[in-house]
């Protein structure tokens, strides 16, 4: 925001220094990002924070130096004579689409001479950057400049019918803007229309059909209240941002509307003559009185670490624009003006009370009383994973919640529903993939796609040894008109073997719940490579039924050709919700046995339909308490000594007993309960 020194001292009295000025307000909340002269002006600039859009008028920066200095705030009181022809004979405003526009006013006046401006106001204007064009433009720019209120002057002859339509665009609806450029809107963007066509696209920019020139005589002077999201989205999607719509994407005062419809009609008379027609067309939500916030005294020195005295609070916030309702021995309630909307909390008035009186008078080394917050479930679980997987030497990636069709399509193991599609698809580092392969707009339903593609990336690179995860939301349909489901999952991409990466998945689960057991079984999908591909489950002691936890497998060779990879990649991913509910985040304990393990090695031929997840669960089973640890060594196949669709699978079992020493005829005793169970349930034959 840059700001006028001569301008800023008509409402308040600037008998402080230059430096002095900038310094007191950088303290309190707006930086100074340097001063330029101009004749014999200063314009200031100041950042201005998203939540301060009072600060983007001259009178709200004046209100924060009255409040600095203890000064005067020197308001004008606009009251411009009216004469007796009501507007309502000649305009009709319609509201269709209130959740665009919530309050939309206008005022009429007639028998304008266009014409330049005054001196001093092009001068205050020019000091400001802004371009000067005519008596009554410049009087609408003055004022949003003035008080932070956008306005918009219409050529009353060129709106049809005299009437004021706000609804929202049409699919592909043209608009030519005073930029003299025609624009493609949208449906969700803010259209005024006359009786035919679009005149101005609200909160944004006006028409070129309907905008002020040499021969207006007539002028609608429009004041209205215009939705945040919409104005930011079609600015956004149309690349066209001007200072209107920089200050509704903030949002302005909805109670100022009828001030600074007043004041530019005021100007307006002065500047360029006319009769201001009786009445304001006024039509929408009435501003929402603020809810009010009390304020404990002690507050002030538990947050601050200072003792502030307490007849210092009240005329603070009363200079500020708060109404104080309720003044007590130790407290004080307050009710925020409309322009202050991030006034809500009683630590938004410490954190008034604080910056007025100085932050700079706050030590140092002053002793604020801390404690330690509450962490989540989800962010500790979090915290674990990316041990167990930077342990295991994955790196975390982060890739664009944007994917094009392609991606999408290639793996969506979570829902069969279509993706969600972006109004305003990606551009930059993917705009290959928009030429390629389309456009990149759609929400990922997986994050395996963007990790497969970072590994592409690297492999084009000379980057070997990729191993990457990411704990990111996907974003799943449930309904028309619906917000998607947003869970958030763990995805990995790997060079090393399908084995390393299930041991990885499996070392997670026993890390956050060392009695949950973790199961595979056989998956189709198109990515992935049948040989080597699953779905992986969970359940245990602490969950009374087995949950999907999510997918693992070798990308297939059309996989890869699809995703133009040159080497094998092991992708997997899993539900973070499932993760949380098995993990145990209290240390357990668990005693090791002191005893020596007995280590048997078993070489079973079974059919080729056999998995190995499914031979591992049985010797689970039959081993009990007894078993340590169930590995797998090898597949072999040999059809002329074991016979067409056999395979022999190698395994080793690790016994050991938590009260004794195991005996050889105990440890041949379990062995052969593994064979009569693999026996029974797959038809296993052992190898002599």
């Amino acid at each position: 925001m840059i700001v006028s020194w001569n301008w800023l001292s008509q409402y308040v009295d600037l008998k402080m220094s230059h430096d002095d000025l900038v310094d007191r307000l950088t303290m309190s909340g707006l930086n100074h990002e340097g001063t330029e002269a101009f004749g014999a002006d200063q314009a200031i600039d100041l950042e201005v924070t998203s939540n301060r859009c009072d600060c983007l008028g001259h009178i709200g920066v004046a209100r924060e130096v009255a409040a600095l200095y203890e000064s005067e705030l020197k308001i004008p009181d606009p009251q411009p004579a009216t004469g007796s022809e009501s507007i309502d004979k000649h305009c009709t405003v319609e509201i269709e689409s209130p959740e665009t526009c919530f309050r939309y006013t206008a005022r009429l006046i007639k028998g304008v001479k266009i014409g330049p401006s005054p001196d001093w106001m092009q001068q205050r204007l020019t000091a400001l950057g802004i371009a000067i064009v005519n008596n009554v433009v410049d009087a609408t720019n003055y004022v949003m400049f003035e008080c932070g209120q956008p306005l918009h002057a219409f050529d009353f002859a060129k709106i049809k019918d005299g009437k004021i339509i706000v609804r929202s665009a049409t699919a592909d609806e043209k608009f030519s803007a005073i930029d003299h450029r025609e624009y493609t809107l949208a449906p969700g963007m803010c259209v005024i229309a006359d009786a035919a066509e679009p005149i101005a696209l609200g909160g944004v920019m006006g028409g070129a059909d309907s905008e002020v020139s040499d021969s207006t005589t007539d002028v609608l002077i429009e004041a209205a209240y215009f939705e945040q999201l919409a104005v930011r989205n079609a600015a956004r999607r149309l690349k066209l941002h001007s200072p209107s719509s920089f200050r509704f994407e903030r949002n302005v005062d909805s109670a100022n509307l009828d001030w600074a419809s007043r004041r530019v009609c005021e100007l307006i008379l002065e500047t360029a003559g006319g009769e201001l027609l009786d009445g304001l067309i006024d039509v929408g939500q009435a501003p929402k009185t603020p809810e009010p916030v009390t304020l404990r005294y002690s507050q002030l020195s538990r947050l601050l670490g200072i003792d502030i005295p307490d007849s210092f609070v009240a005329p603070t916030l009363e200079k500020l624009g708060l109404v104080v309702q309720k003044s007590a021995e130790t407290s004080i309630t307050a009710i925020p003006p409309s322009w202050r909307k991030d006034l809500t909390r009683e630590c938004d008035l410490v954190e008034e009370v604080g910056r007025i009186y100085g932050f700079d008078k706050i030590p140092d080394n002053v002793n604020v009383p801390m404690a330690a917050s509450y962490r989540p479930k989800t962010d500790r679980v979090i915290d674990k994973i990316r041990g167990v997987m930077t342990a295991a030497g994955f790196d975390e990636a982060v890739t664009p919640s944007l994917v094009p069709q392609p991606w999408s399509d290639a793996f969506t193991p979570w829902s069969d529903s279509p993706p969600m599609i972006s109004s305003q698809p990606m551009s930059g580092v993917l705009e290959e993939y928009s030429k390629n392969i389309g456009a990149v707009n759609l929400l990922r339903r997986s994050l395996v796609p963007s990790l497969v593609e970072v590994k592409r990336i690297n492999e084009y690179r000379s980057n070997t040894d990729v191993s990457l995860f990411e704990i990111a939301k996907v974003y799943l349909t449930v309904g028309e008109d619906k917000i998607p489901d947003q869970p958030t999952k763990l995805a990995l991409v790997s060079d090393r073997d399908f084995y390393f990466v299930k041991g990885v998945i499996e070392s997670l689960v026993q890390m956050l719940n060392p009695a949950a057991e973790l199961s595979i079984v056989a998956c189709d999908n198109d990515l992935l490579d049948a040989s080597q591909a699953g779905e992986l489950t969970v359940g245990g002691e602490h969950s009374e039924t087995t949950s999907r936890l999510g997918w693992i497998g070798q990308v297939s060779k059309s996989g890869r050709k699809r995703f133009g990879l040159r080497s094998d990649a092991i992708v997997a991913e899993v539900d973070l919700a499932v993760l949380e509910a098995q993990s145990v985040l209290i240390p357990q304990h668990s005693s090791h046995s002191t005893f020596p393990p007995v280590s048997r090695d078993l070489n079973f031929i079974v059919d080729d339909a056999v998995r190995w997840g499914e031979l591992e669960s049985t010797v689970r089973s039959a081993c009990g308490e007894l078993l340590e640890s169930v590995h797998y060594r090898e597949t072999f196949r040999n059809e002329k000594s074991d016979g067409p669709g056999k395979k022999r699978l190698l395994l080793s079992v690790v016994l050991r007993s938590a009260t004794a020493t195991m005996t050889g005829e105990e440890a041949d005793e379990v062995c052969q309960s593994i064979i009569s169970d693999c026996k029974s349930k797959h038809s296993a034959a052992l190898v002599g």
